[in-house]
């Protein structure tokens, strides 16, 4: 029961501070979700057919549209540097690559994962290499989408933000509009 009247006392309190205005939800932009990815991407993985293709590949400049091209979805932009080694010897390409997801809250763990992703374009220079590339990319798409399923996206901190720490105890869902991820708050 004390912890009931604390958690009403903290929301009362928090809509204080934002202006008398009752804290019904948090927000978080496509920017906060940039400036996450910048701070915490750090995939690279080994992938390929052991003996015919093999890839190391990392993942660089990731960046969000939330909610833009599809409704309910996340698009991620990202550049990728894949060292090869084939039978047709080792071979260096960059590829500029495009996956959709849905994000999912994890109240939790108070963050943001990205599931159900799919890598949906790719281009890769030099184009040469197309071949080769195209063999490996289903085993990236698997590759990206079981690092997504484990990896967050955003996460709030409770250490700093006493209104994020708020909205993880508080968090019913996830919405996804245009260029932010809301998540709605019960009463």
């Amino acid at each position: 029961m004390k912890k009931i009247l604390m958690g009403v006392v903290a929301l009362i309190f928090a809509g204080v501070l934002t202006g008398c205005t009752p804290l019904t939800q948090y927000t978080v932009s496509e920017q906060e979700v940039n400036d996450y990815l910048q701070k915490h991407n750090n995939y690279q993985k080994q992938i390929g057919i052991p003996g015919v293709v093999d890839a190391n590949i990392v993942l660089t400049q990731l960046q969000s549209q939330i909610g833009r091209t599809e409704p309910g979805k996340v698009t991620l932009t990202g550049n990728a540097k894949v060292d090869i080694s084939s039978i047709l010897g080792p071979q260096t390409a960059e590829l500029q690559l495009t996956l959709k997801a849905q994000p999912v809250y994890d109240r939790e763990k108070g963050a943001i994962f990205l599931k159900e992703l799919e890598l949906v374009d790719y281009k890769v220079q030099p184009e040469k290499i197309d071949t080769v590339v195209k063999a490996l990319i289903p085993y990236l798409n698997q590759s990206l989408k079981a690092y997504f399923d484990l990896q967050p996206v955003f996460v709030l901190n409770t250490q700093d933000s006493k209104v994020q720490e708020l909205a993880r105890k508080f968090a019913k869902g996830l919405e996804v509009k245009p260029g932010q991820l809301v998540i709605p708050l019960t009463d």
